[in-house]
């Protein structure tokens, strides 16, 4: 990896990270150093695989109440609903259990307890000049590293499109990592978040904004994914390789967070907001597609991820191992049970050309190594990917 010599980065990672099976021991004690009263953020599914109970008794008489209305695809009206209830429940700390639109709706919920209004008002990047109300995020799943992330990617129905809120103060205040939680996850919600988190650590070390610490990280979380995703799809109690995949997920999202990302969010975005395909299955589909695209554009930068990968092979060239990084997440696609293609996962051509045209506004896509210069370009990766 090479770097001009001119370089300057700033590098934020402010989250404690409490780590370990049976650390959710630990969470009343992290949010009575935040506060008194907390709202537990979480989802259908958690209550009813009785996870948010397991919390709920951690937390005693810390909690306030719960808000659990967040579906798969969080949206404006799911966050400003969620700080109506938690203000008049008077909570002054937002506890988080769930994936990344569960954590993603509760750093939501702290801009709006601490500023008002709706979150339509707070759109954009680093609007914010104060800290918010104390988050701290339990992940259930292995992929987002919004537990550590500056990010939220909330919905807009009104402009049928994902909205990126970038704050670093909404980065949670401690990230509680028990792989006990995320234990017999399905098999294919483990394969989907996993590439996630992959996907996260290979744009971000091709991003434009990349730098040696957010690099250390990405290339770790690829060698940890490679090497764990596999056993923690095919044995759901595996509690090594859950425990391996959160940290990867981990790092990935520290990674991006600072270095951030590319063209595969923003054409995920964009799938994700016009046809409602899960965010790390269009991942996924994606990623090889765009690795292809950048090649030519990064070629060192692929062979050191196909390095990571475990799939390149002495004396090629950049461009040969490169290719061979490709060909290595495609082979992981095939080993985790993940479709190839984006017809198998149900999308219609018809919605290519419009998500072409939304992928060109989301801010992700200012950031690929490889300039984009029309909604063609990314139209034909999409067709190569249908």
């Amino acid at each position: 990896m090479s770097y001009d010599p001119d370089l300057s980065f700033n590098y934020f990672a402010p989250t404690k990270v409490i780590f370990g099976a049976g650390s959710l021991r630990d969470l009343a004690p992290e949010v009575a150093a935040l506060g008194r009263k907390a709202v537990l953020v979480t989802d259908p599914g958690l209550i009813a695989a009785g996870l948010a109970d397991r919390v709920k008794s951690c937390l005693g008489d810390l909690l306030a109440g719960v808000f659990s209305d967040v579906p798969q695809d969080s949206g404006m009206e799911v966050v400003d609903e969620g700080a109506r209830l938690a203000r008049s429940l008077g909570a002054d700390v937002v506890v988080s259990l769930g994936g990344g639109s569960v954590m993603d709706t509760a750093k939501g919920m702290c801009i709006l307890l601490t500023e008002g209004g709706s979150l339509r008002d707070f759109r954009g990047m680093q609007l914010l000049t104060r800290p918010q109300t104390p988050h701290v995020a339990v992940p259930t799943t292995a992929g987002t590293g919004s537990e550590v992330t500056a990010g939220a990617v909330i919905l807009d129905q009104e402009q049928g499109q994902k909205i990126l809120i970038w704050e670093y103060q909404i980065i949670p205040r401690v990230a509680v990592l028990d792989p006990e939680l995320t234990l017999n996850l399905p098999a294919g919600l483990t394969a989907s978040t996993g590439l996630d988190a992959l996907t996260h650590a290979v744009e971000c070390y091709c991003s434009q904004q990349r730098n040696p610490i957010s690099d250390a990280a990405a290339l770790h979380a690829v060698r940890l994914i490679v090497q764990y995703l596999p056993r923690a799809v095919n044995d759901g109690a595996d509690l090594a390789a859950r425990g391996q995949m959160q940290i990867a997920a981990l790092l990935a999202g520290w990674a991006f967070s600072n270095g951030l990302l590319g063209l595969v969010h923003a054409m995920a975005h964009s799938l994700g907001a016009v046809c409602r395909l899960p965010h790390g299955l269009a991942n996924g589909l994606l990623l090889p597609h765009v690795m292809r695209y950048n090649l030519e554009e990064v070629p060192e930068l692929m062979a050191d991820i196909a390095a990571a990968l475990g799939a390149a092979r002495p004396g090629q060239d950049s461009l040969e191992a490169g290719a061979a990084a490709v060909a290595g997440v495609e082979a992981l696609l095939d080993e985790i049970g993940l479709p190839r293609r984006l017809q198998e996962a149900g999308v219609e051509e018809d919605v290519l050309g419009p998500c072409a045209e939304l992928a060109m506004s989301d801010g992700s896509i200012i950031y690929n190594p490889r300039l984009i210069m029309d909604s063609s370009e990314v139209l034909a990766i999409y067709r190569k990917a249908f």
